[in-house]
């Protein structure tokens, strides 16, 4: 059975850094998309990152790209999300969640994705 566990989330200031951990257990990464999704106070989920280990392809929503950096470390079957320069419209709860691996590209197709975690908060406010 997939299972996800999501860490590292916490108050940080604007232009602040956090890095979210997700490690997976049931599974080995390389068989599957990870992504991280959000969801904000009143909004709905959005993808915000994702990544194939086998293909080393990523995708970055537009609103988090140039800041946040996925990576996977196989070997620990985690995967994290570098968060730098972090704004006020970052809060929110950060979920990871496993696609089957379908090709090279890491879409961040939110109804392929299950076995959710449960999330972890991150809440950017000065």
């Amino acid at each position: 059975q997939l299972q996800f566990v999501e860490s590292g989330g916490g108050l940080v200031q604007p232009g602040g850094s956090l890095r979210l951990s997700c490690a997976a257990s049931g599974f080995t990464l390389d068989h599957y998309v990870i992504g991280w999704f959000r969801q904000a106070p009143g909004k709905e989920h959005e993808g915000v990152s994702c990544i194939s280990s086998t293909y080393g392809t990523t995708y970055y929503a537009d609103s988090v790209k140039g800041r946040f950096t996925i990576s996977t470390d196989n070997a620990k079957n985690t995967v994290y999300l570098q968060m730098n320069s972090l704004k006020p419209e970052d809060t929110g709860i950060y979920y990871c969640a496993a696609d089957r691996l379908r090709g090279p590209q890491a879409a961040c197709v939110m109804p392929r994705f299950g076995s959710w975690g449960q999330g972890t908060q991150v809440t950017v406010s000065s």
